[in-house]
């Protein structure tokens, strides 16, 4: 007998097949389908002691996992859920034995949940196969009583409790291996890692001849995405109320009693979210996710979107949900204040909810400010404190309590218009609706996330000074990991973002003797990004020096970037040019200002003139030294408001016009492209490598030439020319023929050392600073940046393209 469970009858397409799977191989087995009234009924009958915790489980999920333990204990036979697919008949896997379950990938024990909870083998509960009566499932009764009580489905009535319910079985006949109980290794049941698993550690070759089944885990636990909404089964919270900016009543909500008001048949008033978004859809779509995932009842959403993509618009149309109503505005330049007057005009609501496109909001956020405002007959309510995220930093914190403009919901009549203000425009709203009326401020900071992404409306500045007055900080490694996981399981969450918390960064060995440069002995490996949807402001910095014959290519070559112009800056520094590049680029400022969002030139002469080949050994030092002053003074001139700079030698002859786009999404602090001297042809750019296993070991002071390592090619390296297979790949030092870093990355001290740095100088030395910051250096092998030796070697195809 096939047991399989669904909520009703209505099984998806994408299961049907799978499901079809198990029947197709064993045509003379029983199939039944049981849906959750099947599963109720059969408890009520047979098992009614244990309604009372299956009814008690917060999670449909829950009841999901707990009713195969009782179905396989009376019926026994073999359940599947209806992710699994049948691959060939299990007769030969099942014969002869009582009770036979699966271990899941030990890639899984890897992932931080298993780890945290100290699990060194997962025991799938995906299938089960079980004569009737096994005496495994009394004791695995008495276990589900006994973590009914746990804080999640894994640990309660999952895989984890599963896994621990078999350690702890007191009978040594239910043992693992004594014989009553078989578990089959992964490669037969669990051959292929869960999507999330694979984004961490790659790709799992699958013997499919080998397997019995596949499990493609569709909502499991390993994919770490966010499950479906849930209420909490108790909700308190503390809150303080004033009048006209004196306060009049503080303690404890009961958001209970609300609901149960709500549940009698009391009004839930329509509530408007107000979103105003421009060509941003990525985190616009993880925003409108929040609000379809919201636990209150009665609510609609407003998009006002005065971008050119329209990327969005196609969602929004996909979802055809009638509560989401989009405005496509002209991208006429109105401020932020309007766009959001045009907003809250459009609004149905007899009450309003900011609803910002790039945070991210708890289901309950508006079940809980909606209860504390009309328990309250309060005009608005605010969040006291909220919770502050900043992925590319690893940095998690509560704020401090202040009444947080973002966070407000508020009656529509008493809302004044916002001011035509590009930012800080919700302030002076947020201040008279305070002096004016009876607010609520709740403090629950779990029920909203401001996240800093590099492309807010306020720069990172702000964002630290708020970090600055934070509490409960957490600051990468498993602490970090936890959080971000714990907001997965709330959240829709990129799996990325889950991914960059996972993945601690590599720790480097101390400092050994001098003649031997600190590395990793081995090259970390990551999954190919995808290019940056978002499109922060990007400074791109540029020395030049006797550059005349390369200018006019440089140029044309930054002009055909498809990145915008409005947030693209330029800055140039010329010094100790011996032909007219500084007059050539007096000519073209004029031009570059109305074209850039902002330019800088600036002429530094560092006296300085090279005597014989610019390879030459003895020349290194003094001629790295100037090049590091001269992108050092450049950077301390140049650099503002941006949140990127990207260092762009003038004498690159090619790249791809989405470059900025695919160096922003791989994700890194500090990233290169892979600078070749024809397309798919040897590094130019010697300097990216990545130290070779047992490297340490070398003698490494026999390179050192005037305080600087100068080994020959290859010693103790790779290049970027060996990598080509990999996408993403952590390396040890950078170039800069083309260099992204993340500019806070540099206002926090990171420059070019101009002097032996560990015996590293200009943009090794750079790398090496990095690295002892805290601060990885990473390299994509796959995209290509074009820098032949010589003008007359440029192939006439690429010189066509460039030209």
């Amino acid at each position: 007998m096939i047991h399989q469970t669904w909520k009703d009858a209505d099984v998806p397409a994408k299961w049907r097949e799978w499901a079809d799977s198990w029947r197709r191989h064993h045509p003379g087995w029983e199939y039944r389908l049981w849906t959750d009234t099947d599963n109720r009924e059969f408890l009520e009958e047979h098992y009614p002691w244990f309604l009372s915790i299956y009814d008690g489980y917060p999670d449909g999920i829950m009841r999901a996992d707990a009713i195969r333990y009782f179905l396989l204990d009376h019926f026994g036979g073999l359940y599947v859920d209806m992710d699994f697919e049948c691959l060939r008949p299990v007769h030969d896997l099942l014969s002869g034995h009582e009770l036979v379950l699966g271990r899941e990938p030990e890639a899984h024990t890897r992932l931080l949940l298993a780890r945290r909870g100290g699990l060194d083998r997962i025991v799938g509960n995906a299938f089960i196969a079980s004569r009737p009566g096994h005496p495994f499932w009394a004791h695995a009764h008495r276990q589900l009583v006994a973590a009914h009580r746990m804080p999640g489905p894994l640990d309660a009535t999952g895989p984890f409790w599963l896994t621990r319910a078999l350690g702890s079985a007191p009978d040594s006949g239910t043992a693992p291996g004594s014989g009553t109980v078989t578990v089959l290794g992964p490669e037969l049941l669990y051959p292929g890692l869960s999507p999330y698993a694979t984004e961490l550690f790659g790709p799992q070759e699958i013997d499919r001849d080998r397997a019995y089944a596949l499990h493609h885990w569709s909502g499991s636990w390993a994919t770490e995405s966010a499950g479906p909404p849930r209420t909490t089964t108790t909700r308190r919270v503390r809150f303080w109320a004033n009048q006209e900016l004196q306060p009049f009543a503080d303690g404890t909500l009961d958001v209970d009693a609300q609901r149960r008001r709500w549940a009698a048949g009391a009004p839930a008033p329509r509530v408007s979210c107000l979103m105003v978004t421009k060509d941003r859809p990525a985190l616009a779509r993880r925003a409108i996710a929040c609000f379809l995932a919201q636990t209150y009842p009665n609510l609609e959403l407003v998009v006002v979107d005065d971008g050119a993509d329209d990327t969005l618009e196609g969602h929004v149309r996909a979802l055809d949900d009638p509560r989401i109503r989009l405005h496509r505005l002209a991208p006429d330049g109105r401020t932020l204040g309007e766009l959001r007057n045009v907003a809250v005009d459009q609004a149905g609501g007899s009450y309003v909810c900011q609803w910002d496109d790039d945070d991210l909001y708890d289901p309950e956020r508006l079940e809980v400010q909606m209860a504390a405002l009309l328990s309250l007959g309060a005009d608005a309510c605010f969040l006291a404190r909220e919770r502050l995220w900043w992925p590319a930093r690893r940095r998690i914190a509560t704020s401090c309590g202040r009444l947080w403009e973002g966070s407000m919901v508020c009656a529509k009549e008493r809302l004044a218009r916002y001011p035509a203000q590009r930012r800080g425009e919700d302030t002076p709203v947020t201040e008279q609706v305070a002096r004016t009326g009876r607010i609520v401020s709740v403090d629950a900071p779990e029920l909203y996330t401001y996240v800093f992404h590099e492309n807010n409306t306020f720069d990172a500045a702000h964002f630290a000074r708020h970090f600055e007055v934070a509490t409960d900080i957490c600051e990468g490694g498993a602490a970090y990991a936890e959080r971000v996981l714990a907001m997965a399981a709330r959240l829709p969450l990129d799996p990325r973002d889950c991914v960059h918390a996972e993945t601690e960064p590599v720790t480097e060995p101390a400092a050994g003797p001098v003649t031997v440069p600190r590395g990793r002995e081995a090259h970390t490996v990551e999954p190919a990004p995808s290019p940056a949807a978002e499109r922060p402001p990007v400074l791109v910095l540029t020395p030049v020096k006797d550059a005349a014959t390369f200018l006019p290519r440089y140029l044309n070559r930054l002009s055909a970037l498809d990145y915008p112009r409005e947030a693209l800056s330029l800055g140039l520094l010329e010094g100790d040019s011996g032909d007219n590049t500084w007059d050539m680029l007096q000519s073209v400022l004029p031009e570059l200002r109305a074209e850039y969002r902002n330019v800088t030139l600036i002429r530094r002469n560092f006296d300085f003139r090279q005597a014989g080949p610019r390879w030459r050994t003895g020349a290194q030092r003094q001629r790295r030294s100037v090049l590091a002053r001269a992108r050092n003074h450049l950077l301390a001139h140049a650099l503002t408001d941006e949140s990127w700079v990207l260092w762009l030698d003038v004498d690159v002859a090619g790249y791809p016009a989405d470059l900025v786009q695919r160096l922003l999404g791989a994700g890194k602090d500090i990233v290169v492209p892979h600078c070749v001297t024809a397309p798919g042809g040897p590094t130019y750019d010697l300097n990216t490598f990545v130290r070779q296993p047992g490297s340490g070991a070398l003698n490494w002071s026999q390179w050192i030439r005037d305080g600087i390592l100068q080994p020959p090619r290859g010693f103790g390296r790779t290049y970027l020319e060996d990598l080509r297979g990999q996408e993403l790949v952590r390396v040890d030092s950078v170039g800069g023929t083309a260099l992204l870093v993340r500019a806070d990355v540099h206002r926090d001290g990171l420059v070019f050392p101009p002097f032996p740095y560990q015996h590293l100088i200009e943009t090794e030395g750079l790398a090496a600073m990095a690295r002892d910051m805290g601060t990885a250096c990473w390299a994509l092998p796959t995209l290509e940046v074009l820098h032949p030796h010589r003008a007359s070697e440029l192939p006439k195809a690429a010189a066509a393209t460039i030209s």
